[in-house]
């Protein structure tokens, strides 16, 4: 396979032929929460030497009612992911939606993510490059993998070359999400590492998170094996000690109790795919 650019967070190396992770709940809800799925990943990782990036969001900015829980906000939440860093090591992840989040975000996290539906904002990327730090870019489900070089010449002309891009399904009709596997190595052809969210992918839009229906998380292993087995350079999934209590995304978590022994499954397919393109 064709190297990438090497993307470094702390000691995770995406790019460089592990199986790297991106991990957490969708939303930071508490503080306790928080802090007991890091040690449920820390745990669950370093057992097979899987590099980790905690992901968490602290706004969710895109809920469909205003009646839905949007997490803490921006300076609680980022104490809070301040906090996972230093009492379990794990580099750390969140979003930004507005230009003006930027500063705060870069002066704390370890990776900045641009959320799917703006994935194409001029202004948004721009800002992100500026912070100096790795942007995860989430390719919205209305782009071509092709047409995500747009977003990846923004953030180059912009001085930023630590880039990573995620695929996360793309849009079906209205409401369902499907994944063409092409897209992996279609978006590698970029340059950069290319990341697979195998829960974001289970999601059925126009029912809310908390819904059973609003989601086919039974899904999950079986697209993250296939995410593996395509040669993705990592995972993202959003895992909680009990999705069905989730206050975001309840129907597309993965249950954290289970997280270990899907993770062996995949690093088991990782280096099997690796023995093979590397003789």
């Amino acid at each position: 396979m064709k190297p990438v650019n090497i993307v470094t967070v702390g000691d995770v190396r995406f790019g460089s032929g592990d199986m790297c992770l991106i991990a957490g709940p969708c939303v930071i809800e508490t503080e306790e929460i928080a802090l007991r799925t890091a040690e449920g990943i820390r745990e669950a990782t370093a057992a097979l030497g899987i590099p980790v990036v905690y992901k968490s969001s602290y706004r969710k900015d895109n809920r469909s009612s205003l009646e839905n829980y949007e997490g803490p906000g921006i300076e609680e939440g980022l104490r809070i992911l301040e906090r996972v860093r230093s009492d379990f090591g794990m580099p750390i992840l969140s979003d930004i939606h507005t230009p003006q989040q930027a500063k705060a975000a870069g002066d704390v996290l370890d990776v900045i993510q641009i959320p799917a539906y703006l994935s194409q904002q001029t202004e948004l990327l721009q800002a992100a490059a500026a912070t100096g730090k790795p942007v995860n870019v989430k390719k919205g489900q209305f782009i071509a993998p092709e047409d995500m070089m747009n977003s990846v010449r923004k953030l180059e002309g912009s001085r930023c070359d630590q880039i990573l891009l995620t695929e996360r399904g793309a849009s079906f009709g209205y409401r369902q999400l499907v994944v063409d596997f092409r897209s992996l190595p279609e978006m590698r052809k970029h340059g950069y590492p290319v990341i697979f969210d195998a829960t974001h992918a289970v999601r059925i839009y126009g029912k809310p998170s908390a819904d059973p229906a609003g989601g086919t998380p039974e899904h999950i292993p079986l697209l993250a094996r296939a995410a593996v087995a395509a040669g993705c350079d990592g995972l993202f999934i959003e895992t909680h000690p009990n999705p069905p209590s989730a206050l975001c995304d309840a129907s597309s978590q993965y249950p954290l109790t289970q997280l270990a022994n899907l993770l062996g499954e995949l690093k088991s397919i990782h280096d099997a795919w690796r023995s093979r393109v590397t003789t």
